[in-house]
């Protein structure tokens, strides 16, 4: 039987992976499409453990690449859920690369991955809710809330607006184009 709640520490997953020359792309750091695929597995994982049930990936809401990760690093990924709505988990994915000969660790990578609980027929089902214990996860929540609020508001605006080009040339012409018509 599911929980109706759930604290934020049982769903979470750690990984770690050393960085092998095959994730590497052709400047010699590690490719970061090998890096958002890790990255999906971690969020499935962690909202899986939460939810109990298979869980797909919604939105990809923010991937802020900070540091290269080098060959021969390892690289460790913490994901916690930071956010339920009634279907709904905003998983926060933290990545760190060590430098396993001289031990110095970096933050090379803060992302945020929207993930939704679906039943054996592929219907979204209820997830439980998060019990919130420290200080931390009150202001991860809280955070993920404003950012929910905020995708919300630029879906809505863009939907909104009506993108009649002619209307909108004073706003491109200030950017590095050129236009041609």
């Amino acid at each position: 039987m599911r929980k109706e709640f759930k604290t934020i520490a049982e769903s979470q997953v750690t990984i770690s992976e050393l960085m092998l020359p095959s994730h590497s792309n052709f400047n010699g750091k590690i490719h970061g499409g090998y890096v958002l695929s890790l990255l999906d597995q971690i969020a499935f994982a962690c909202a899986s453990k939460h939810s109990e049930v298979y869980c797909v990936t919604a939105s990809v809401d923010t991937v802020d690449f900070l540091n290269p990760i080098e060959i021969g690093e390892l690289v460790t990924m913490k994901a916690s859920v930071n956010f339920v709505g009634s279907s709904s988990m905003l998983i926060g994915i933290r990545v760190e690369a060590e430098n396993i000969q001289t031990g110095k660790v970096k933050h090379c990578n803060s992302s945020y991955f929207t993930m939704v609980a679906k039943d054996s027929d592929g219907k979204s089902i209820k997830v439980p809710g998060l019990i919130l214990k420290t200080s931390d996860d009150i202001r991860r929540f809280a955070k993920s809330i404003k950012r929910y609020d905020n995708k919300k508001m630029r879906r809505q605006e863009f939907h909104e607006t009506d993108f009649v080009s002619e209307e909108h040339l004073h706003i491109v012409e200030t950017y590095n184009v050129k236009i041609e018509q």
